[in-house]
């Protein structure tokens, strides 16, 4: 119960933090402004109370949800398959050690698509400014290369933080501060700059050992303070990624249909799937807003990113000129997060105490080279 009150009010903060941002800091546009200039203003409680009124509309979103809640519970009690479910667990784990090469990828290649199309973090933020292409070029191929990862990571998050003051649509990004974070948190690894440069460097033998001055004198003990926090990257990852997945359900297309409506409008998606439009955006932002909320909790971690997973890739495959580059960052670390689970401080980590899993025997490994 203490697990659940904590998860509850944490949850509640956050929905109530981004429904302040919303009602505070002007109509907000979300990545739905990557692909068409916006719709018109629309009354958001209204707009949500005429979607609901509606019968057909109630019974699909109240079935859905209800099929999905009944589905957990029914999965928690009856717990089938449960030999597929820990070889999938352990064989996800098992990429643990390319989780830091994955994070630089996630955060790196983005950063240098934004650095040569001219924008900071996000396509609506703009300022045409060389220090702009400098920056998300620079700061993405170094960690691309995994030099100086740990500086550079902290140095990004910097600048997020100083662009977020100056421009609140930077929002729109929010999965660059749980990127950064877990890549200060992780460093390079392999393959990387900085695990060639830490084993010449540690190695008396070569005259390169004799000759740097950060290694031991910086770089060890750094690394040695941090790596008692390594074991919340996961925490980091699945807490950005719920609040950047709330905010897109809550802030920016529950508190802003107009610019859904838009898009539903300009690629004729109720051809697609014949409901009423309203029911594309409410149902749009109702599922990210869960999505975000089950990160936050650490409610079925894997499920769920694998469930945003598929709302990314169906979003990139219907919107044919939605900028993909803008989408690598949250693409890689929700993947991140398949590999690493929910971590400590989360429902999943309660279940597994409470309700173990167990098998007859233990799980063997495979001897197929298809790994």
């Amino acid at each position: 119960m203490t697990f659940a009150r904590r998860s509850c009010s944490a949850v509640t903060a956050v929905v109530s933090t981004l429904v302040l941002v919303a009602a505070t800091a002007g109509p907000a546009r979300a990545h739905v402004q990557y692909v068409t200039p916006g719709g018109d203003a629309v009354d958001a409680f209204d707009f949500f109370l005429a979607t609901l009124a509606d019968p057909l509309n109630a019974g699909l979103l109240g079935g859905g949800a209800a099929v999905g809640a009944v589905g957990l519970l029914a999965y928690l009690r009856v717990r089938p398959v449960r030999r597929d479910v820990l070889r999938l667990r352990e064989l996800l784990a098992g990429y643990g050690d390319l989780l830091p090469w994955l994070l630089r990828l996630s955060v790196g290649l983005p950063l240098v698509g934004a650095g040569f199309n001219g924008y900071l973090f996000t396509p609506v933020f703009a300022p045409a400014s060389p220090a702009v292409r400098l920056f998300g070029i620079t700061v993405g191929f170094l960690l691309l290369f995994g030099f100086g990862t740990r500086l550079v990571a902290a140095f990004g998050l910097l600048v997020y933080g100083w662009a977020l003051a100056q421009s609140p649509a930077l929002l729109l990004a929010f999965e660059y501060v749980p990127g950064f974070l877990a890549i200060a948190l992780v460093g390079g690894g392999r393959p990387s700059a900085d695990q060639i440069v830490a084993r010449m460097a540690a190695d008396e033998r070569t005259l390169y050992s004799q000759i740097d001055p950060f290694y031991r004198r910086v770089a060890v003990p750094f690394v040695e303070r941090v790596d008692d926090y390594r074991e919340y990257v996961p925490l980091v990852l699945r807490a950005g990624m719920g609040v950047a997945f709330v905010y897109l359900g809550v802030v920016q297309k529950l508190a802003n249909p107009g610019d859904s409506l838009a898009v539903v409008a300009k690629y004729d998606l109720t051809a697609v799937v014949p409901v009423d439009p309203a029911l594309w955006v409410v149902g749009a932002g109702l599922t990210e807003t869960a999505v975000g909320m089950a990160l936050l909790a650490g409610v079925f971690v894997r499920l769920f990113s694998g469930v945003a997973f598929v709302l990314l890739t169906t979003t990139l495959f219907g919107l044919p000129d939605d900028p993909v580059v803008a989408h690598i960052s949250v693409f890689g670390l929700v993947s991140a997060l398949l590999v690493t689970g929910a971590g400590p401080l989360s429902f999943d980590a309660w279940a597994a105490k409470e309700v173990p899993d167990s098998v007859p025997e233990p799980l063997e490994e495979s001897t197929s080279t298809a790994d």
